[in-house]
């Protein structure tokens, strides 16, 4: 059964966020975040650049999390742009520390970001993300049997 119920478009103002302006922990890129070890590829990345010529290139974090992004959904170019401007959580991902409006980067930086980061760097990072999530796994498993012994003392 359907029944239609006559109700006006809510001004965008009026609009509320569900989170009051807090990410959630649980979220699947908050978690993926904090699984990956950013800092320690950045100084890998870092050195295919000069620090005399150019314009400032994109953080470690800004283009391999733009790459993953793209490959995880499956999107183009310009919809991962456009997914990342519309998404706090995507913009929490790539190391932006507040939510912004606008795109973070052209489109076409993919392109340079692709050409930089070669498989060797990902398969690097890969490890060492599987490699932090086994000990998460641990020490959760550690607390667990630690909790168990505790409460049989009792």
């Amino acid at each position: 059964m359907y029944r239609k119920i006559e109700t006006p478009p809510t001004p965008i103002e009026k609009f509320e966020l569900p989170f009051e302006g807090k990410l959630a922990e649980d979220n699947r890129w908050v978690m993926m975040a904090n699984l990956i070890p950013w800092s320690e590829f950045e100084d890998e990345y870092a050195q295919q650049f000069t620090i005399e010529m150019g314009a400032p290139a994109k953080s470690f974090r800004t283009a391999i999390g733009a790459l993953i992004i793209k490959e995880r959904l499956g999107l183009s170019d310009r919809e991962t742009v456009e997914q990342i401007r519309e998404n706090p959580y995507l913009q929490y991902f790539i190391g932006l520390n507040k939510y912004s409006n606008e795109a973070p980067f052209e489109a076409s930086m993919l392109v340079h970001f692709r050409q930089r980061i070669d498989v060797g760097l990902v398969n690097r990072m890969n490890q060492r993300m599987v490699k932090n999530s086994r000990e998460k796994e641990n020490e959760e498993v550690n607390e667990k049997k630690l909790l168990a012994v505790e409460e049989k003392k009792k």
